[in-house]
């Protein structure tokens, strides 16, 4: 699977799934502060899942060595 796939699948489902996860922290009270990074939730997932497919032995490994690469 590549990439962009992942992120298509991961995006779709953090679409459906934040107005529901933020409806359960309102109904127990919980506040969050808003989302200030500059990469979207769906970005960081899918980065985070992406990098358990290859073949890095490490997150430094893999972001040098591929997500910089793409970047570029």
């Amino acid at each position: 699977m590549s990439v962009i796939e992942l992120f298509c699948y991961v995006d779709d489902f953090c679409i459906e799934f934040m107005p529901t996860r933020e409806k359960i922290l309102k109904d127990k009270g919980i506040r969050q502060k808003p989302w200030s990074c500059k990469l979207s939730i769906s970005e960081v997932m899918t980065t985070l899942i992406h990098f358990h497919q290859p073949h890095y032995r490490n997150f430094k490994a893999y972001y040098t060595g591929y997500i910089k690469n793409i970047f570029t």
